[in-house]
């Protein structure tokens, strides 16, 4: 008869070899898990500065697009961005539409590449927040600006000083929140007190480094618009 199985001798050299083998598992376990809690670790420091860093810089993007849209008595294309047309059947930047041009220092000149929708620019614009009313000479569409009074000029100062501010506020409330997390983290036991140090740290680095490009913000756009 043809006998199955495994062989006894095979068995006893494996049990043998288990015997011998087994106590070093319990030491490569617990490296192991020390090794992935470090890993970890680490990886939650870095996702947690990356996220914080992202923040601020859409702090940053929010104030100079807000400062883009300021009529400062200049030609600036950047007032058009939240102009939209009905452009068969959907809303459409004016960019998408056509070509906007700066060919005199005070005068923005759009010109679509379909003539059947200057009427439709023309009524988009009005029923903006441009504050310019558009010249339709029916091949393209003017924007005139006329240049700032002092009081006028003082007052977007002030609305601008105040923006920046509000933009220093959201930089260091994203700090505010990341050394919470990061001493939720300490509080855990999943980083040290001195990686909690070295957080606080570079966490005050980059706040200080966002702040200072938002008051720069502030800066040139206040001269920008005090500039006669």
């Amino acid at each position: 008869m043809l006998k199955t199985g495994i062989p006894a001798s095979v068995k006893n050299g494996a049990r043998h070899s288990l015997r011998q083998n087994t106590p070093y598992l319990p030491t490569i376990r617990t490296a192991y898990h020390f090794q992935q809690l470090f890993v970890g670790r680490k990886s939650m420091e870095v996702i947690t500065m990356k996220n914080a860093e992202m923040k601020m810089e859409k702090a940053i993007e929010a104030l100079n697009k807000d400062f883009a849209a300021i009529r400062a008595g200049r030609a600036n294309p950047a007032i058009l961005d939240k102009v939209t047309v009905e452009y068969y059947g959907a809303p459409t930047p004016l960019a998408q539409v056509g070509t906007i041009s700066v060919p005199e220092a005070r005068t923005i000149v759009i010109q679509p590449w379909d003539a059947s929708i200057l009427g439709d620019i023309e009524k988009a614009i009005l029923k903006s927040d441009v504050g310019i009313t558009p010249n339709n000479d029916g091949k393209c569409i003017r924007l005139n600006f006329p240049p700032l009074t002092e009081e006028r000029r003082k007052e977007l100062a002030k609305g601008i000083s105040k923006r920046g501010e509000e933009a220093k506020v959201a930089i260091r409330g994203v700090r505010r929140d990341a050394l919470e997390g990061f001493k939720k983290q300490k509080k855990d036991g999943e980083i040290t007190e001195d990686d909690l140090k070295d957080l606080e740290t570079k966490i005050q680095k980059l706040t200080d480094k966002f702040v200072k490009e938002a008051e720069d913000a502030v800066s040139a756009k206040e001269k920008e618009i005090m500039e006669v």
